[in-house]
C-alpha cells in the first residue's frame, strides 16, 4: 500500500494522513450529497471523492489534518482518490509531520546554535540587549514558523533558515566592509528585520501560513518590527539615535517602497541589510525552483524573480 502522493498510481490502495487543502459539499443529479476535495502531503497534492457523504467534514476543515482510506483511479486523464473512510485527525493519532508539510532542509538546533552566537557576538551593548530581549520574546516561534505564505522560504522553520544565513552573510560582509560598516548595528537590523512575521501570518493546524493577520494586513511585520524595538529600547535606556538606527534597519530592509520598505536605506547597514536579504530570498527561490526542474531545462516565468525564466544547468 502505497501513501506518498508522489508515487501513487492507478490501482493502489492508499490509508494515511493529508492536509485537507481544499473541500467542496455538494449533490449528485440524484439529489445524493458528496465531498468533492484536494488532500495533500509534503509531496504533492491529490484530486478526491468521497461519495454519499454530508459530513461532518467540509469547508471549515480546509488546512487540517484528516485520516483517508480509499482507492485510486483515473478520472478524466487525472488521479483521483476515492475515499471509502474520511475523518479528523486526533491528538492521539502518530502523525509524521515531516511527511505532511515541507521542513527547512537545515539542522534546526544547529542553525539556531548558529544565530544566538552571532548575538552574542555583537560588541556594543545597546544592541546586543535590545537583541537578546527579541529572542526572549520570539524564540519558539522563530525557530518554527515559515518566512513567507509562499515565495521563499514557505516551509517549517523557513524564518530561522532565512534569518541564519542572512546573518553568517552579514558577519562576513561586515567584516569585509569594516571601515564601512558597523557590524553591531548590521548583526541587530538583520537578526530583528522579520521578527513579527509571527504576528504578520495566521498558521494553520501544522504552522504554515495560511493567510495575514488582521494586524498583518493594516501595519504589516516592518512597523510591528519598528514598534518593539521603540519598546524594548525604552525599557532598556537605550539612547535614542541607537533605537531609531535599528528601527530604520527593519523599516527599510525591502530597499524601495515600491517593494514595501516604508523607508529607503539610508545609512551603509540599512542599504547592505537590503542587499543580503535580496540575495538570500531570490537564491532560495532558485533553489526551490531547481528541485522541480531536470538539467538542461527553462523554468515557467517566476513573478518572483521579475518574471523572468531561468536555466538548470549541469
Amino acid at each position: 500500500m502505497s501513501n506518498n502522493i508522489s508515487t501513487l498510481k492507478t490501482g493502489d490502495r492508499i490509508e494515511g494522513f493529508y492536509i485537507l487543502k481544499a473541500a467542496y459539499p455538494k449533490t449528485t443529479v440524484n439529489g445524493k450529497p458528496f465531498l468533492s476535495m484536494t488532500i495533500a502531503d509534503c509531496s504533492g497534492e491529490i484530486e478526491g471523492v468521497v461519495w454519499d457523504y454530508a459530513g461532518p467534514i467540509g469547508a471549515a476543515d480546509i488546512g487540517k489534518v484528516v485520516k483517508i482510506r480509499g482507492n485510486i483511479s483515473e478520472y478524466r486523464g487525472t488521479l483521483q482518490v476515492t475515499a471509502e473512510q474520511i475523518r479528523l485527525a486526533t491528538d492521539d493519532d502518530p502523525l509524521d509531520i515531516s511527511a505532511l508539510v515541507p521542513v527547512a532542509p537545515v539542522d534546526r538546533d544547529k542553525m539556531m546554535d548558529e544565530v544566538v552566537e552571532l548575538l552574542h557576538s555583537i560588541e556594543d551593548s545597546d544592541y546586543k540587549a535590545i537583541c537578546l530581549e527579541l529572542l526572549n520574546r520570539h524564540e519558539e516561534e522563530f525557530e518554527k514558523i515559515p518566512a513567507a505564505k509562499s515565495v521563499h522560504h514557505g516551509f517549517l522553520s523557513g524564518l530561522l533558515m532565512h534569518t541564519g544565513n542572512m546573518m553568517k552573510l552579514a558577519d562576513f560582509l561586515a567584516n569585509q566592509y569594516a571601515d564601512t560598516i558597523n557590524r553591531s548595528l548590521l548583526l541587530a537590523g538583520t537578526f530583528a528585520h522579520d521578527l513579527q512575521k509571527e504576528r504578520e501570518f495566521t498558521f494553520s493546524q501544522l504552522g504554515l501560513v495560511t493567510e495575514y493577520s488582521t494586524r498583518g494586513k493594516l501595519l504589516g511585520h516592518l512597523v510591528m518590527g519598528a514598534q518593539e524595538i521603540a519598546e524594548i529600547a525604552d525599557e532598556l535606556d537605550v539612547p535614542e539615535e541607537k533605537s531609531v538606527l535599528l528601527q530604520h534597519m527593519v523599516l527599510s530592509h525591502h530597499g524601495q517602497t515600491e517593494f514595501g520598505a516604508a523607508v529607503v536605506p539610508q545609512c551603509a547597514e540599512s542599504e547592505l541589510l537590503s542587499c543580503i536579504d535580496m540575495i538570500d530570498s531570490r537564491m532560495e527561490i532558485y533553489r526551490e525552483e531547481f528541485a522541480d526542474m531536470k538539467t538542461g531545462e527553462f523554468s515557467d516565468r517566476i513573478f518572483a524573480l521579475d518574471g523572468k525564466r531561468v536555466y538548470k544547468h549541469d
